[in-house]
């Protein structure tokens, strides 16, 4: 062998032991920084935890804490029964509050539009032109206009001595209360006559009349009835607008209690309906001129408030007013007003507590605690002879003077 391929061989011999080396080297660099560089490295890395830190969850345990999850979520889901009903019972009393309003509304939209065509038209719709525009007036309660004529001075006086306050009395239950008590009545066919200055006379003694632009006669009390809602409307703006006759007995605090759980409805009707039959036969009383418009005889007529008291919201009396011009007129005045809903969506509350009969119905009423808020006596359409039993009738069915006072709306 020359020299030549002994010193090739040698060299290489060289250049491998260099790369074993150099590669052992690198290794044994590395893991030396890594002992110097972190101490906790190999240890954390071999160290094997202890028994007690490793918790094994068996399948009886995964299956208990998915029920109870499951129990607390529907729990949350179902929620306590005495909560849904009050969130329902909110809600439902909220959406009454925003039925009336809008009915309100409406009602304040129809007569703005009313009032716009008829000075277009030169015609009024109505007779008052303040009418329905009740923005900026005191808020009242209820409006009661104690329906009366020329000839029942000694109902009204029999009304005035129980259950109509007088005086600075009245005026305090209108400040404090918000109840307004007026006898209604028109004019005579001879206005300026001697029954129109009695009237005038006793307006002046005790202020408590509402004069209507109306001639009076029982013949007329559709078209009366209409008058009255007109000018009422007009003139208070309140909840509520009664209508009661002189020979009826009134618990008025009871009334106010009655009509206030009915505040956040829209367009109701309060009384005690009735549906009673259509007279067809000529110079009997109630005898109905127009029966055949109810069909054949023998027929009822559709319900409607008796006529010794009812009782209409805001929305229904304004809907009167603004409409009274076409509004049908029947015989009898109970009819006539049931008639003018029909068609409409209004409620019907059908209320015995305004129907009362005089003792010992209302009396008894009175001593189980469920007082009457009107007694009069079917048969009369009134309290039979009511001038001289009306004082009676409050002693034994009145709820008290101090009622009224301590009475919350």
């Amino acid at each position: 062998m020359s020299w030549k391929s002994r010193g090739s061989e040698a060299s290489f011999s060289r250049n491998v032991v260099s790369k074993r080396w150099t590669l052992f080297l690198c290794l044994a660099s590395f893991c030396a920084g890594l002992l110097f560089t972190n101490r906790q490295f190999l240890p954390s890395m071999w160290t094997v935890p202890e028994a007690k830190d490793i918790r094994v969850t068996t399948v009886e345990e995964k299956l208990k804490l998915v029920s109870e999850g499951c129990d607390h979520q529907a729990r949350q889901e179902k929620g306590d029964p005495k909560d849904i009903l009050g969130e329902v019972s909110k809600t439902h009393h909220a959406i009454q509050t925003l039925d009336k309003t809008i009915s309100n509304l409406e009602m304040e939209l129809a007569a703005a539009r009313a009032a716009h065509e008829s000075i277009l038209n030169g015609s009024p719709i109505s007779e008052n032109p303040k009418v329905a525009q009740t923005s900026g007036k005191r808020q009242y309660l209820m409006v009661v206009g104690i329906n009366t004529a020329f000839s029942s001075r000694k109902r009204r006086d029999s009304v005035r001595a129980t259950w109509m306050p007088q005086g600075e009395k009245r005026k305090k239950l209108e400040e404090e209360k918000g109840i307004i008590m007026r006898f209604v009545i028109g004019h005579s066919a001879t206005p300026g006559g001697i029954l129109d200055k009695a009237i005038e006379a006793e307006d002046s003694k005790h202020g408590d009349f509402l004069r209507l632009d109306h001639v009076e006669g029982y013949l007329e009390l559709s078209a009366k009835t209409k008058t009255y809602f007109a000018t009422a409307v007009a003139r208070w703006d309140a909840d509520f607008y009664i209508k009661v006759d002189d020979d009826v007995h009134v618990n008025i605090a009871t009334l106010g209690t009655t009509l206030a759980t009915h505040r956040s409805k829209p367009r109701v009707y309060i009384g005690c309906m009735k549906s009673g039959p259509v007279l067809a036969q000529k110079g009997v009383r109630y005898h109905e001129p127009e029966y055949w418009k109810f069909g054949e005889e023998g027929n009822k007529y559709f319900r409607h408030a008796t006529g010794q008291l009812y009782a209409l919201s805001k929305d229904l009396a304004t809907y009167i007013s603004i409409n009274q011009h076409v509004l049908h007129k029947y015989a009898n005045e109970d009819v006539s007003l049931g008639s003018w809903f029909i068609g409409l969506d209004v409620e019907h509350i059908d209320d015995r507590r305004l129907c009362c009969g005089t003792p010992p119905d209302c009396e008894w009423k009175a001593q189980a605690g469920n007082i009457c808020v009107a007694s009069f006596d079917w048969r009369c359409s009134g309290i039979c002879n009511s001038a001289d039993r009306m004082k009676d009738v409050h002693q034994r069915c009145g709820e008290g003077e101090s009622t009224m006072w301590s009475a919350v709306f």
